[in-house]
């Protein structure tokens, strides 16, 4: 059984703890959060330990597998910490605010022979399987272009209950670095090529208690010739669905996290939608999917049979150096 810690009792706690709950090779043994109230809850739970400190629980516990589900400019500093004592670590996307922080804890995990994984679970969707499948496999081509366009709602109230989204220093950003994410990771992951050119502009329109984008525009060029544009704002009145389009060799691509459509050129088409996995995620929001155990169970796997998992931290850095691109490109003065 492999022995896991959860750092951070906050909303996202919820996905982590109860995947680790239903995996059979696995065991929580403790959790950790600075706020007493919610590591108190969390261990009364699960029944296990309590923490407020993360390295006591690391000193103490000695687990083999830490989850990091902390604030974004923590996760890279928690994650050095437990790659240092010798803890495989799989931590909330980002994996951190700068490229530099992430890269070097995939240096510090190579070098230790430790498995370093980031969350991106929308991965993991049947409607993104279907997709990346029928481009490995030939039957859509290339990508020609894509786009991303994100219409959600984070108003005012939604920063005013945090002591750190909505802030550059702790968030290291808003509506691209903690909601477009996801979705700007499955453009680049079917693409799969290096991007050249990045432009960007981002603002915040919407919001007075915060200093973040909350509206994020670009264009994208790829070596191998293939454009991403996207869209993202969290200003409109809703979480609409998000909405992926990719125009490829050989037909034509509509998704969101919960539909998809291929529409070949040849006239046939393919379909699928991701379905609920029957866990009860007590407080998990609809737009994080159901897909977290996916991953999770991935990342053990990988640990036991010393493989590295599949989204690993050299993958993720993928997707972090074009997050930094953005905001070096977009970010006003």
């Amino acid at each position: 059984m492999l022995k896991v810690g959860i750092i951070g009792c906050g909303s996202i706690f919820t996905m982590h703890a109860t995947s680790c709950d239903h995996l059979e090779n696995a065991k929580l043994i403790g959790v950790c959060d600075i706020k007493k109230e919610r590591a108190d809850a969390a261990a009364q739970k699960y029944n296990v330990p309590a923490y407020y400190d993360y390295k006591e629980l690391i000193e103490r516990e000695r687990p083999d597998i830490v989850h990091v589900c902390v604030p974004h400019y923590l996760h890279p500093i928690i994650s050095r910490y437990a790659l240092e004592q010798g803890v495989n670590v799989l931590c909330e996307k980002p994996m951190s605010i700068r490229y530099e922080d992430g890269l070097e804890n995939v240096r510090i995990a190579k070098e230790k022979g430790l498995k370093y994984g980031i969350i991106f679970q929308c991965r993991y969707n049947n409607t993104s399987k279907l997709v990346k499948e029928n481009l490995e496999n030939g039957k859509l081509g290339k990508v020609i272009s894509a786009r991303v366009v994100l219409t959600w709602c984070k108003p005012d109230s939604y920063y005013s209950l945090s002591d750190w989204k909505g802030t550059w220093d702790k968030e290291g950003g808003g509506v691209i670095i903690d909601q477009a994410i996801h979705s700007l990771d499955l453009a680049n992951w079917f693409i799969n090529d290096e991007p050249i050119e990045v432009q960007a502009h981002l603002s915040n329109r919407g919001h007075s208690i915060m200093e973040v984008d909350d509206t994020g525009e670009g264009f994208i060029r790829y070596k191998n010739g293939a454009t991403l544009s996207f869209w993202a704002m969290n200003n409109y009145g809703c979480d609409d669905p998000i909405e992926i389009r990719l125009l490829c060799e050989k037909g034509k691509v509509v998704m969101s996290y919960d539909d998809a459509l291929i529409t070949f050129n040849d006239g046939t088409a393919l379909s699928t939608a991701t379905q609920n996995d029957g866990i009860d995620y007590e407080g998990g929001k609809d737009y994080w999917g159901f897909q977290h155990i996916r991953q999770i169970n991935d990342f053990y796997h990988a640990v036991e049979e010393n493989r590295q998992p599949q989204i690993s931290g050299e993958e993720a850095l993928k997707i972090q150096k074009l997050i930094c691109e953005i905001y070096e490109k977009g970010r006003w003065n």
